[in-house]
């Protein structure tokens, strides 16, 4: 039972057709087996081949910072997870005079040569895993700063804000609107590492300028 290798085609078009039907590889939200198929495939499938596991993949994506905190047994391999019967054929047990040998099997037996291959597979596979490189969540945020009037120095405002330096943020583009009686408000767009750069935090510390600050909104938040 399971899914076969996902770095393999084998593997590629069992994940297909087991999420036809589903939107999850397991229940009816993320859980740890999503995140444990996903790490288990070195890049996006083919959307042309594999259209339902592109889909798939790509809505998990979203989710990859929040990987350790889904439900579910995080020490589980993808293997434990899948249909009984991959590619429509059952798999057979060893020793029924087929020459292909079954990995997947649980036979009391063991076949030394399909140990040797399975090993190999597990060692190919960590190999990849070690090399693939780790993808870095990050947001496009878009902050309105309120001053307290039309004579608070906007352009004091916005040097005092550009000021804030962090790791994982990245200040971008700038504009003032007007917001009535000659008062106009800074917008700025920002691009924030997710696991180092709190939103709230960065507010906090916008906000502690009171000499020309009166308060801060986050207008949108989009994930990279």
């Amino acid at each position: 039972m399971g899914f076969p290798d996902l770095g393999e085609v084998a593997g590629l078009k069992a994940l297909n057709d087991w999420v036809t039907t589903r939107s999850y590889v397991e229940s009816y939200s993320p859980s740890q087996a999503d995140a444990t198929c996903f790490e288990a495939i070195d890049s996006a499938p083919d959307a042309a081949q594999y259209p339902h596991a592109a889909r798939w993949y790509k809505h998990i994506a979203t989710y990859e910072a929040e990987f350790s905190g889904l439900a579910g047994d995080a020490s589980k391999s993808y293997k434990s997870y899948g249909p009984e019967m991959v590619g429509g054929v059952a798999s057979q047990p060893a020793g029924d005079g087929d020459e292909d040998v079954d990995l997947f099997g649980s036979d009391e037996e063991v076949d030394p040569e399909a140990e040797r291959i399975r090993e190999q597979r597990l060692a190919d596979y960590k190999a990849r895993k070690a090399t693939k490189p780790q993808t870095v969540a990050k947001s496009v945020v878009i902050l309105d700063v309120k001053p307290w009037d039309d004579e608070t120095d906007m352009a004091a405002l916005e040097a005092a804000v550009r000021g804030i330096e962090r790791d994982g943020l990245v200040w971008g583009t700038s504009k003032l609107i007007a917001v009535g009686y000659g008062i106009k408000k800074l917008q700025l767009n920002v691009v924030v590492q997710d696991d180092k750069v709190s939103t709230q935090d960065l507010q906090d510390e916008i906000e502690g300028f009171e000499e020309y600050v009166q308060s801060s909104d986050i207008v949108a938040f989009q994930k990279l």
